[in-house]
């Protein structure tokens, strides 16, 4: 019997064994089939873990992208690390023209190696760089300026000319104004590089920066706001640490090359470009301005294997001529936000396998989101991890009233899978939002209190998303004063501030209407003129052209008797917005503005070209 019981005990033991490898063979397929994102919601689970440890080594002694870079230096000092038109620069070189410049300084740049030189030299110094916006001028250029509180401001060469226009302004108040050019002869602007090329090549002391530590201001970037001026959002090291990790994320490697040509003052070309690119310790390819007809001539010239877009661009591309080496090159990689479904699918078609990463967020932000699983259209996809580390939700938002809808508590009400809702996200020591610089009644604007429970504080993104429910995020829309076209955020008060300057205008209401085939919104302006005035199209072109950037602009004006307000005496947007401009609709006088002529009478013609994709805005 004892021989024949171990014989049955052996049978079952070897049954379950073969019971187990079975199950364990089967399971991943039935994880997979229950959800086919499994094996990368894995993958990004580790790679959380991953920088969730980084991060708090940081934290604990502190480590900033600067120092990583200075370790890039000394790990491979002649890698290329800046490619700019003709001329590259190493890792190395970059350390030694950084080690020529430095005190607290203002950058007016455009894409150039110098802007890249002087942030590092501030860096080093210790010194917090402030990124100015190259197509400000006057009023907003010299609030820009003041809110970082700069004594010393850095042009580029090009730039000469918006700096003489405030000149006077500066010397009033003392700032030590430069210009990137060999010799300046006008009076109150130096010269700088011809200075910089004198000075030594040796490494400033680290002591000059021993006080910073991770909560530190590292760079003011200037955000678009309902405040009619740009706000200086300040970003800390952290923030820039968070930033930068997006492409490790998304999985960029030292061995990649990546194409940068959205201007380095905005967060996605400095924090996910710039300092992502040091993070890795890759190469970048520096372009002053996007071109699509250069752009994959670049990337086949330059062996780009990743690059960063906004919606648009991917549509220019799209709308660019067809070739037969559409294919032909390197790119494996696309990182961005803003694009659309239609032109996500028609992209790949065209030009290949490009993995994209769609992601979201704002530079000011303490939220964000990437779309690891794929799926055409969404800008990112929820994740345990990250929801314990940053608590966010999509509140129901009443878009009339402009305000989030409370229950009967007075708390808010979060929306359930499927619906729009207005995304909020706790602040807390993990998730800060540090504000604006000079601008706290704009920093508590950004923060809504009481909205799940008595004294919590959440921040107010502004934009209205939506969770399927496979769980992946898509981006609605963007409530508030402020509207996006080209890549740009538009304040609508600033653009009536400039409006009202007209000598006919009595009234202005600016806001962005949608445009078929065209992503974000464009801007329109309602106007009421002065009694027994004519709108003059011809001056009121001359006057956008003069203080305003193109994407800024008004493309349409409406002809009002008078502008409707609400109780409170708010201007109304959401009709005028979704009312367009459309002359069989709207019975007010309409004028279209034609490219670089000025504004003209909108025909029914006119609309039928925009609204068939025959006119390109």
């Amino acid at each position: 019997p004892l021989p024949i019981l171990s014989d049955i005990f052996l049978l079952i033991k070897e049954m379950l064994a073969y019971i187990l490898c079975t199950a364990l063979a089967v399971l991943p397929l039935l994880i997979y089939f229950r959800n086919p994102y499994f094996l990368k919601d894995l993958h990004c689970t580790f790679l959380s873990i991953y920088v969730g440890i980084r991060l708090s080594r940081i934290e604990k002694k502190f480590y900033s992208i600067l120092d990583r870079f200075l370790d890039k230096v000394a790990e491979h000092p002649h890698k290329k690390f800046i490619v700019y038109e003709e001329s590259s620069y190493t890792y190395s070189q970059a350390d030694r023209e950084s080690n020529k410049v430095g005190d607290t300084v203002a950058l007016f740049l455009g894409n150039e190696p110098w802007f890249v030189w002087i942030w590092l030299a501030l860096s080093k110094l210790g010194c917090t760089a402030s990124f100015l916006n190259v197509n400000i001028r006057s009023k907003s250029l010299l609030h820009c300026f003041s809110c970082c509180e700069a004594k010393v401001l850095i042009a580029g060469a090009d730039l000469q000319g918006a700096i003489e226009e405030v000149l006077p302004t500066l010397k009033q108040q003392g700032i030590r104004v430069f210009i990137l050019r060999d010799h300046c002869h006008v009076d109150g602007i130096e010269s700088l590089s011809d200075k910089i090329q004198m000075e030594s090549h040796e490494p400033l002391s680290r002591q000059l920066r021993a006080s910073i530590n991770i909560k530190s201001p590292a760079v003011y970037i200037y955000t678009s706001g309902t405040t009619g001026l740009p706000k200086a959002a300040v970003l800390k090291h952290e923030r820039v640490w968070m930033g930068s990790f997006l492409l490790t994320f998304v999985g960029v490697r030292s061995d990649d090359v990546i194409y940068i040509y959205l201007p380095l003052y905005h967060s996605a070309a400095f924090l996910m470009g710039l300092c992502g690119v040091i993070e890795r310790g890759s190469t970048v390819v520096l372009r002053s301005k996007f071109s699509a007809s250069n752009f994959w001539n670049d990337c086949r010239k330059y062996n780009v294997t990743v690059i960063q877009y906004i919606g648009e661009v991917m549509r220019y591309l799209c709308n660019t001529p067809k070739r037969d080496n559409d294919k032909d090159h390197k790119v494996r990689l696309a990182v961005g936000n803003g694009i659309r479904e239609d032109t996500w699918v028609e992209f790949l078609e065209r030009f290949g396998n490009i993995c994209i990463r769609e992601c979201y967020g704002a530079t000011e932000g303490n939220v964000g989101f990437f779309n690891y699983g794929g799926k055409v259209g969404a800008v990112g996809r929820e994740h345990f991890l990250y929801k314990m580390a940053c608590k966010y939700a999509l509140i129901r938002f009443d878009t009339e009233k402009e305000e989030p809808v409370r229950d009967s508590r007075g708390f808010c009400v979060e929306v359930p899978r499927g619906e729009t809702g207005l995304l909020v996200a706790k602040i807390g020591k993990r998730t800060p939002f540090s504000g604006y610089a000079k601008h706290k009644q704009q920093t508590d604007k950004k923060k809504l209190r009481d909205v799940f429970e008595k004294g919590d504080v959440y921040f107010n993104s502004g934009d209205l998303l939506k969770i399927d429910d496979e769980g992946f995020i898509f981006f609605q829309d963007r409530i508030g004063d402020t509207f996006r076209w080209k890549g740009e955020n538009v304040a609508t008060t600033e653009v009536a501030d400039h409006l009202l300057a007209v000598d006919f205008v009595e009234e202005a209401n600016v806001y962005g209407v949608k445009v078929p085939g065209h992503e974000g919104r464009i801007g329109m302006a309602a106007l009421k003129l002065k009694e027994n005035m004519d709108f003059d199209g011809k001056a009121f072109y001359q006057h956008v052209k003069n203080y305003l950037p193109s994407y800024a602009r008004p493309r349409f004006v409406r002809i009002q008797d008078a502008l409707v307000v609400t109780s409170t005496f708010k201007q109304m947007k959401v009709k005028l917005a979704e009312e367009g401009f459309n002359p069989a609709l709207i019975k007010d006088p309409l004028f279209y503005l034609e490219d670089n002529k000025g504004y003209i009478p909108m025909t029914q013609e006119i609309f039928n070209c925009i609204a068939e994709g025959r006119l390109r805005l």
